[in-house]
């Protein structure tokens, strides 16, 4: 035992000097401030080289009586070889014509594959004779706060613009529900974005996107020009732009679950403010004051993420809806249907002649119905009913076969039907396939 109790000190201070001698030759090596800042220094120069070619400047023209705002600047990335690029809706919005020019001057002519207004996202697509650079995508879940961010972009028509700067933050929610309903994963950042860096990417240090650069956010008593505006930048996160990306490639659109409710955050969930009439929520029994606590089996701990719950369920499937009510919790099944498109932030068609006739708007129906529609097979031909005039018999989310016997394959055929019909005719009689089943519904026609 007393051999043992020498030896192991020999062999500590054995380790102990050798571990000096380590540590002394390693700070003889250590690089000087300059060789560490030019290090770092290089990594931001690496990142932009590497970027730039796969950035866009975008240009959108747009019919307004006022020519000042006939054209909208912004900057969008590639991030298919195929020629797909992601930006903002709102840097395309109402837009008639779209051109994309890259770092190498070449211009195009773009086509809009699809917006989505809900995230303020969309997608173009260019043509290109020669093999275009794309930048990957990040994880952005795997983003922390306090990392280098790079926005790159072309604020004021300074094309290509770099600067540098941190994660400020994540998960933010900044836009209220007005109109339309937002879905939101805002990285904060303080890298500065101006007008014209919308749609444009943040970028790690890696040169991987993590997010896309939407909007600036100040005090109102913070002093600003009405084109310079100083406060923080926020980009939406990488995996929301990716999901909704890919949908609008596959679709044109998304297609989302909608239950009816205005709601706010409370300690126990979710606590319902308002219930639409006619709607999912207000159809099951759900109440004002009600708190959601579960959804599916999943505890309901915030309204964003409750939001994307609802939205990400199938159109048409029963739903299990645990709700706090008088301190004693009840269980609800409730029928998702299609977001309308008033909230979804797409245009309806108000002066067709299927609403003045029979007070309904309807859409042609497109491949990603029948992957979010329960009671859609891929048979299936016709219309569906985008929105209803209150007490309607035909529910929203229908899809319109026939009318009097006769198939209905397009918008135009029914328009063009309801407009040769006889004004003296009352009434139609029209085959409609819905979550309740196939059933013939007679409408009345307005004259």
């Amino acid at each position: 035992m007393k051999k043992n109790i020498f030896v192991c000190p020999s062999l500590l201070f054995l380790f102990l000097g050798v571990s000096t001698l380590i540590s002394c030759g390693g700070t003889a090596q250590q690089p000087t401030d300059v060789e560490l800042l030019g290090s770092i220094e290089n990594a931001f120069v690496n990142v932009a080289k590497r970027s730039t070619p796969a950035i866009v400047s975008i240009t959108s023209f747009r019919r307004s009586e006022n020519p000042r705002f006939r054209m909208q600047e912004g900057s969008g990335f590639i991030f298919r070889e195929d020629g797909h690029i992601l930006t903002n809706e709102h840097v395309i919005r109402d837009s008639t014509v779209i051109r994309v020019r890259l770092l190498n001057e070449s211009g195009y002519e773009a086509e809009l594959v699809g917006a989505d207004p809900n995230t303020d996202i969309a997608v173009l697509k260019i043509d290109a004779p020669e093999e275009l650079p794309v930048l990957p995508l990040a994880n952005s879940e795997a983003v922390q706060v306090g990392q280098f961010a790079i926005a790159i972009g072309n604020p004021f028509q300074l094309n290509h613009t770099v600067t540098i700067g941190t994660v400020s933050g994540k998960g933010r929610s900044l836009l209220q529900d007005v109109g339309i309903v937002r879905y939101q994963d805002f990285i904060q950042t303080d890298a500065w974005i101006n007008v014209g860096n919308s749609g444009g990417p943040l970028l790690n240090i890696h040169g991987e996107v993590i997010g896309i650069n939407s909007l600036i956010r100040r005090p109102d008593n913070t002093p600003a020009t009405s084109a310079v505006r100083a406060g923080a930048g926020f980009a939406i996160s990488s995996n929301l732009a990716e999901k909704i990306g890919t949908q609008l490639i596959a679709n044109g659109r998304i297609i989302r679950g909608f239950l009816g409710i205005g709601m706010e955050e409370v300690p126990q969930g979710v606590r319902v403010l308002r219930v639409w009439r006619d709607m999912p929520a207000h159809l099951s029994g759900l109440q004002r004051d009600d708190i959601i606590i579960r959804y599916n089996g999943r505890k309901v701990t915030n309204s964003d993420e409750f939001k994307m719950w609802i939205a990400d369920s199938q159109v048409g499937k029963a739903s299990k809806i645990t709700v706090l009510r008088n301190g004693h919790e009840r269980l609800f099944n409730v029928t998702i249907t299609e977001m309308p498109a008033l909230q979804a932030g797409r245009p309806v068609a108000i002066d067709s002649v299927a609403w003045r006739r029979l007070g309904l708007s309807v859409r042609k129906l497109q491949k990603g119905d029948y992957e979010r529609y329960t009671y859609l097979t891929d048979e299936d031909r016709g219309v569906i009913v985008d929105m209803v005039e209150e007490n309607s018999p035909i529910p929203r989310g229908s899809l319109i076969i026939a009318v009097n016997g006769r198939n209905i394959n397009s918008v135009q055929e029914l328009e063009a039907l309801l407009q040769k019909q006889d004004r003296e005719l009352k009434e139609l009689i029209l085959d409609v396939k819905s979550s309740h089943g196939t059933e013939k519904i007679t409408m009345q026609l307005r004259p």
